[in-house]
């Protein structure tokens, strides 16, 4: 534990990094990391940690480029993020979350300058030996992705989430399962107040419970997403509220020792009740999840997916999507690792939202990522990494044209 005057030095160095020019803010960062005081925890339950970030993005409105025309829509930023995680066990429960908050500026759009919050509090939960669950709450305040909108304003995203849910074990290879959650989203900027929605879902399940450890199950789940803005069809307004209902299997599939299968995925339909008709789109949707322990050093994973997802922009508020990923992750030594991804998504407008003048209309987006972390010492973390995506977009329903690519570099500290 630290004593008085090892917390004050510790308090000093944070209050450092967060004042300090841009500079000499990476140099006090990397510098607090090698004194004595990051060495010993304040307790065994509290982990503060301090974080910088600069990163550079050629294109960070996501705005189309028109032929003959190259504008300059590059920007660098810098991230000063400070906090703590915790864990602490109690008797059989156990209380884990984190709490930071961040200061990102730019150099060139300062207008977009904003403080984020980030924090997140569970509590696993457990009765006796058939009863346990989750009962948690978390909130989020960042700047909202410009992706699907055309505006060079700030808009800061407001999210929290509430959740509980239960699982009874009620025979040594059975059990069923019941939770609940409420999302809610917010908005900053007036013109994207549209997408201010609350997202309630029930769902209930039932697993068999293999003694290799894999299992198999039903889960039916509804959705109910209510939008403080209503739309009407008729007026040439889509329809943004929805119900979905679902029933999809649940299957875990331990393969083998460094292979694994997820999938959950069956049938959906999503209901806009306020369109004349109470349309309607359904059919499949799931997502398969693949992970291969190639070596010990090396691991992949893949995913697959055709779900109903929220489109933030100001035309339409969901679409279908389907697409494709492929990570890899390998520990090259005990400090230094490295890894990568690539995803393609097309999502599908159609007949989403009950207007079904949008018939037809989709884009697709690839995207690729490279990543290094480098661990000079058991709480310092240095990270690099670069990114490429480029969309073919519909300007209909908002969706841009454009490339982008970029670069970040990290350093975190904990305490």
């Amino acid at each position: 534990m630290l004593s008085l005057t090892e917390k004050k030095h510790a308090a000093d160095a944070v209050r450092a990094v967060f004042c300090a020019p841009r500079r000499v803010a990476l140099v006090l960062l990397i510098g607090a990391a090698y004194s004595g005081t990051v060495h010993a925890e304040i307790s065994d339950t509290i982990h503060p940690f301090i974080q910088t970030t600069f990163a550079y993005d050629d294109n960070l409105l996501r705005l189309s480029e028109f032929p003959g025309q190259i504008p300059d829509l590059g920007d660098t930023s810098r991230t000063v993020q400070g906090g703590f995680l915790f864990e602490r066990p109690v008797g059989r429960q156990l209380f884990t979350g984190y709490a930071k908050l961040s200061h990102v500026t730019f150099n060139r759009f300062t207008e977009l300058d904003y403080n984020g919050k980030d924090a997140l509090v569970d509590w696993a939960w457990q009765l006796g030996n058939r009863w346990q669950g989750h009962l948690g709450t978390s909130y989020l305040e960042t700047l909202a992705p410009f992706t699907d909108t055309n505006s060079d304003q700030r808009n800061l995203r407001t999210q929290r989430r509430s959740y509980a849910d239960a699982t009874w074990l009620f025979h040594p290879n059975w059990q069923v399962r019941a939770g609940f959650s409420r999302f809610t989203a917010d908005y900053e900027l007036p013109a994207q107040q549209i997408n201010n929605r609350t997202e309630n879902a029930t769902e209930l399940g039932l697993d068999y419970l293999a003694t290799s450890g894999s299992k198999v199950g039903i889960q039916l789940r509804q959705l109910k997403s209510n939008y403080q803005f209503k739309g009407n069809p008729l007026f040439g307004l889509p329809d943004n509220d929805y119900t979905q209902d679902e029933i999809k299997a649940n299957v875990l599939w331990l393969v083998s020792g460094p292979t694994k299968l997820s999938f959950l995925g069956g049938w959906v339909r999503r209901t806009h009740p306020q369109s004349a008709s109470g349309n309607s789109s359904s059919g499949a949707n799931g997502r398969l999840i693949a992970d291969w322990i190639a070596t010990g050093k090396l691991r992949f994973n893949a995913n697959l997916w055709r779900e109903f997802q929220v489109v933030e922009g100001g035309i339409v508020g969901s679409s279908l999507n389907k697409g494709a990923s492929l990570a890899a992750f390998w520990s090259a030594t005990a400090k230094v690792g490295l890894n990568a991804q690539v995803r393609h998504e097309k999502r599908d407008f159609s007949t989403i939202n009950g207007f079904t003048a949008l018939n037809g209309l989709s884009d697709s987006t690839n995207g690729s990522s490279l990543g290094l972390t480098y661990a000079p010492v058991n709480n310092v973390q240095l990270e690099l990494d670069a990114f490429r995506d480029r969309r073919s977009g519909n300007p209909i329903v908002g969706s841009n044209t454009y490339r982008a690519k970029g670069v970040s570099f990290s350093a975190n500290v904990q305490f």
